[in-house]
Order: structure tokens, then C-alpha cells, then sequence
């Protein structure tokens, strides 16, 4: 890649810092300065022809305003082309307005960041019913990749019991256990959910003959409150299932929440890299730099 530099929001930097020295480019970190009324002052230094901005969207408010901001900054130093690694893309849930009065913030976060950058990448968006990533970036390249291939590189060399079933939490997850499974030559579930509230779900475990007597993997996108992932623990447990797991790409949920995770009998929950969590286990670098190239 040439002329090209890796620039990251602080919260970032780590990541960002391992994929460039991967690419063998340079990387710099984003300045942001906080003034005591909340306003933010950005620094963006330098600026490359090709400039790939590295931020994950989780905590995302402040984090909308300093793009936008570094976007200005390097495009007057010289950038003509900045692409977005935003290995977490946040506001995509509200993709139409349930109630009468709510905004639909996935137009709204994708056209601000269409106007800002000339390209979003990002892993496994939570695209309910839109069914391709370029309706949210009307007139600029954009790749949703799936992070099914890392994880199953990942969990090949954890190694697997070939009796193993992949269970998907709801239909929504369907895409991406098939395909895991698939990768693995596992057989795999889908069960059905009926969401309550925010933090209230039921899990249904369709065919439970299927579960019992063997070990699970359960995979989904995002686990934010945890309700899914406790309520699908509990039902693969009541089936039969002899030992859970559970993988995810996005670990959203409060670390305190990893004890209740264990004792609703999940033996161990793992999360690729999209978002700094203790549960980080699975680098992305990989789909990253074939993107890049």
C-alpha cells in the first residue's frame, strides 16, 4: 500500500498499531483534547494521500464527533483518500422508526459519515433489514466483512469436539452460524427468540434431541446486555447439552457481567478483537489486510 498511513482514535491504538506494522506503514495516534464545557479539540498529524482512520464505534458519541473532525483536519493536509476501519459500526440497530418520533439513526450515522470519508469497512454490521451495507453509505465504497473466517480459524486450533452444535440464539443469527458451521463440518440450530424488553428474552430450543448428550457453541454478533446469551444458556442446558461455549464478534457487555455469563453454565465466552474487552481472544488483522488490498 503505498503512500498510505494508519491514523487511530486513542481507544484504538492498540489494534491499529499491530495492523500497520503488519502492513508495514506508518501509524499515528489521533490527538483529542477535552476542554472543561465538553467541547473537543482533534489533532490529526500527519496527513498521507491515502489515510485509513482505525476507530471502533462502541461508546460511540464523542467518538462520531472527533471523525469528523480528524476527517476535516487531513483532508485540508492533503489526504484524498480516507478510508474508515471501524471494526465495530455503531447505530445501525435503529434501521426504521418503530414508534411515531424516533429518528432512524442508521440513515443519519451513514450519511455523516458518507460526507466524511471516502470508504467504510467494518465486521459483521447489525443489519437487521437492510440487506446491503452500500444503502447505508449512499455514493462511497463499503465492505461489511464476516468475521466467520477468523473464528473459525481461531477455534480449529482451540480445537473441537466433532459432536459439537453450533446454536445461533435467533433467525437474525442464522447467516453466520451456518456459515461457521459450515467452516467447522459441525451440525448447527437455530433457536427462536421472543424479546420481551431490552434485557428480557425467551429462548425456544426448537429441535432439542438435537442437544442433548452433546457439547454447544453458541455465536452470535453482539452481546450487549447478555440477556440472549444467559436466556439460550439456560434452554441449551434444560435440552441436554453436556458443556456450553459461546463466541461472539462484538463483546458490548459490562465486564461485570462475564460472572453471570459462567453461572448461567456458559463454560467460556470468547470475542474477536472488534472492541477492547476481557474476553478478547480472536484477531481480525487478517480481514483487514486483504481488504486493504
Amino acid at each position: 500500500m503505498n503512500a498510505a498511513i494508519i491514523q487511530s482514535l486513542p481507544s484504538s491504538s492498540r489494534e491499529a498499531t499491530r495492523l500497520a506494522a503488519r502492513l508495514g506503514i506508518p501509524f499515528h495516534e489521533i490527538a483529542i483534547h477535552g476542554f472543561p464545557d465538553g467541547e473537543l479539540r482533534v489533532t490529526a498529524t500527519p496527513a498521507s494521500p491515502v489515510t485509513i482512520i482505525y476507530a471502533s464505534l462502541d461508546r460511540p458519541n464523542e467518538k462520531l464527533i472527533a471523525l469528523t473532525l480528524a476527517a476535516e483536519a487531513l483532508r485540508r493536509g492533503g489526504a484524498k483518500r480516507l478510508i474508515l476501519l471501524a471494526p465495530y459500526l455503531c447505530y445501525m440497530r435503529q434501521d426504521t422508526a418503530f414508534h411515531e418520533g424516533q429518528a432512524i439513526s442508521q440513515k443519519v450515522i451513514g450519511a455523516l459519515l458518507a460526507g466524511c470519508f471516502d470508504r467504510v469497512v467494518t465486521v459483521d454490521a447489525h443489519l437487521h433489514r437492510t440487506p446491503d451495507i452500500a444503502a447505508v453509505f449512499p455514493g462511497i465504497a463499503s465492505d461489511n466483512l464476516s468475521a466467520m473466517p477468523a473464528i473459525a480459524v481461531a477455534l480449529r486450533k482451540t480445537g473441537l469436539d466433532p459432536a459439537t452444535v453450533v446454536v445461533g440464539p435467533d433467525a437474525e443469527s442464522e447467516p453466520w452460524v451456518s456459515d461457521l458451521a459450515s467452516r467447522l463440518r459441525l451440525c448447527h440450530v437455530v433457536a427462536q427468540k421472543v424479546r420481551r424488553g431490552d434485557r428480557s428474552v425467551e429462548i425456544r430450543v426448537p429441535d432439542r434431541t438435537s442437544i442433548a448428550g452433546r457439547p454447544t457453541l453458541i455465536v452470535d454478533d453482539i452481546v450487549s446486555s447478555g440477556g440472549t446469551l444467559i436466556a439460550c444458556a439456560r434452554a441449551l442446558t434444560s435440552a441436554g447439552a453436556t458443556m456450553i461455549d459461546a463466541v461472539v464478534t462484538h463483546a458490548l457487555f459490562p465486564e461485570q457481567l462475564c460472572r453471570d455469563v459462567i453461572q448461567s453454565g456458559i463454560r467460556s465466552i470468547r470475542s474477536t478483537h472488534s472492541v477492547p474487552h476481557s474476553t478478547n481472544a480472536i484477531v481480525l488483522d487478517n480481514l483487514f489486510i486483504d481488504a486493504s488490498r
